[in-house]
C-alpha cells in the first residue's frame, strides 16, 4: 500500500499533460510545435527569449512580442491486464488549452532582454475503473514558468545569454481503494514556488551556419499543501509536503540555409535521473506506510530533432518536423499515473506574413507513443495501448 500511496500523491504534485518524455512539455510556441520542437539554433521570433536567448542580439533592432494558444487533446489509453479481464481499463480522454507570451526588447549597447511565460511541465491522468483508480483516479499537475532573459553581443559572430527561472506549481491528487477492498483513500493538494537559472551561447562561423548550445537548470519543486488520507478507521487531515524535480535539459543545435530553406539538427538531453526517489513527508506516525520513500530510478532520456523551414515568399514561411523521444520511465517503476514510453512526432506548420507588423501562423504535432508491455512489483502486469497526444497551436506575432 506504501508504494501505491507515495507514487501517486508525488507524481500528481509535479500545466497541463504528460506529453513528451517523462511530465515535460517543450512546446512553447508556434515555432517549436511546427519544427518538432528542433528550434535552438534557428530561432527567429520573440519566443527566442525562451528558446535560445542568446540569439535575441541579432533580431530586429525593435520591440517583439509572441503569443501563441496550443489545444492538446490526450486520447484514452488503453490498458489490457495479463491475469484477469476485470482489471482492464481505459483512461479518460484529456483536453487542454495552454496559453504562452515571449517579449524580447530592443538593442541597448549590446544588450537585449526578454521574458517569457510558459508551461514547461505537467501531468493529468484520470481512470475510474477500480484497478487503476486505486493508484490513479486523478493525477493534475501544473507548472507555469516565468523567465527573464538578457544577451550579449560579444562580436557579430558571438553572442551568449543569461536568465531566471521562476516556477510556480500547483498540483492535486486523489485515489481511492475502496473498489478492490483496501481501506484506503487520499484527496491532496498543494502548491510551491522554486527558482533555477538558464544559459545559452550562440556561435555564427559562416554566414549560413548558426550554432548553438543551451541549458537549463535542474528546479527542485518543494510542494507543500493539505493532506486528507483514510485508512481504516484511521484518518488525517493537515500539512503534507514533497519535492520532485524538474529536470535540467541541456540542448545542442545546428542549422543550415540553403536559399530560402533552412534545416535545423537538434539533440536534446532531460536529466532525470535527478529523479532517484519519491520522498512524501507528513505527520501521520499511524500509518507509517504512507511516509516512507519509494524508489524509482529514472534514466536521463535523449530526444533527436530535425526540423525544415522554408521561406515561400514574403508572405508565407512553412515549417515541418520529425523527433524521436525517448521515455526515461523504467518499466519497473512504471505506474497508471504516468504509463509513458519512447515516442515518434510529426508537426507541420504555416505562418502568414500580414504587414511589417502582425504575422498569424498555425501549427500541429501528432505524438505517436509505442505500446508498452509492463510486469513490475507495483502492481503492472499487462500491456498499454493507444497512448498519443494531438497538439495545435495558433499563433500571433507583433513587432513594434
Amino acid at each position: 500500500m506504501k508504494k501505491v500511496f507515495l507514487v501517486a500523491a508525488a507524481l500528481a504534485l509535479t500545466a497541463g499533460p504528460a506529453f513528451a518524455s517523462g511530465y515535460r512539455i517543450p512546446e512553447q510556441s508556434l515555432n517549436a510545435t511546427a519544427l518538432s520542437n528542433a528550434y535552438v539554433a534557428n530561432t527567429n521570433g520573440a519566443d527566442t527569449s525562451y528558446y535560445n536567448p542568446a540569439r535575441m542580439s541579432w533580431m530586429e533592432n525593435r520591440w517583439q512580442t509572441d503569443f501563441s494558444l496550443t489545444y492538446i487533446n490526450l486520447p484514452s489509453i488503453d490498458y489490457t491486464d495479463n491475469r484477469s479481464v476485470a482489471f482492464n481499463s481505459g483512461s479518460r480522454t484529456e483536453n487542454f488549452l495552454m496559453p504562452d507570451l515571449h517579449v524580447v526588447s530592443p538593442d541597448y549597447h549590446n544588450f537585449r532582454f526578454g521574458f517569457s511565460a510558459t508551461c514547461p511541465y505537467g501531468l493529468s491522468k484520470r481512470w475510474d475503473n477500480p484497478y487503476p483508480r486505486a493508484t490513479a483516479e486523478e493525477f493534475t499537475l501544473k507548472v507555469y514558468e516565468f523567465n527573464p532573459s538578457v544577451s550579449y553581443k560579444i562580436t557579430d559572430q558571438l553572442s551568449v545569454a543569461a536568465g531566471a527561472r521562476m516556477l510556480y506549481s500547483d498540483g492535486k491528487v486523489k485515489s481511492n481503494a475502496f473498489g478492490l477492498g483496501s481501506p484506503a483513500a487520499r484527496d491532496l493538494d498543494g502548491d510551491s514556488t522554486d527558482y533555477g537559472y538558464n544559459l545559452a551561447i550562440s556561435y555564427l562561423p559562416i554566414k549560413d551556419l548558426s550554432l548553438a548550445v543551451t541549458y537549463r537548470s535542474k528546479v527542485n519543486l518543494n510542494i507543500d499543501g493539505n493532506a486528507r488520507l483514510t485508512y481504516g478507521p484511521l484518518a488525517y487531515s493537515g500539512y503534507a509536503e514533497v519535492m520532485i524535480p524538474a529536470p535540467a535539459v541541456l540542448t545542442v543545435g545546428a542549422a543550415y540555409t540553403w536559399n530560402k530553406t533552412t534545416v535545423e539538427l537538434a539533440y536534446d538531453k532531460t536529466y532525470w535521473s535527478a529523479y532517484d526517489k519519491l520522498d512524501f513527508n507528513y505527520a501521520y506516525p499511524q500509518a507509517p506506510a504512507f511516509d516512507n520513500p519509494v524508489t524509482k530510478n529514472w534514466s536521463n532520456s535523449d530526444a533527436y530533432r530535425i526540423g525544415v523551414t522554408h521561406q515561400l515568399n514574403k508572405q508565407w514561411t512553412l515549417m515541418a518536423g520529425f523527433a524521436i523521444d525517448k521515455t526515461p520511465v523504467p518499466a519497473s517503476t512504471l505506474g497508471f499515473e504516468l504509463p509513458d514510453s519512447d515516442a515518434r512526432l510529426y508537426s507541420i506548420g504555416a505562418r502568414y506574413q500580414y504587414n511589417d507588423h502582425l504575422a498569424l501562423g498555425a501549427a500541429y504535432l501528432y505524438d505517436d507513443k509505442e505500446s508498452r508491455s509492463v510486469a513490475n512489483a507495483g502492481g503492472i502486469n499487462g500491456t498499454f495501448d493507444n497512448a498519443a497526444a494531438h497538439m495545435v497551436t495558433l499563433g500571433l506575432r507583433y513587432d513594434f
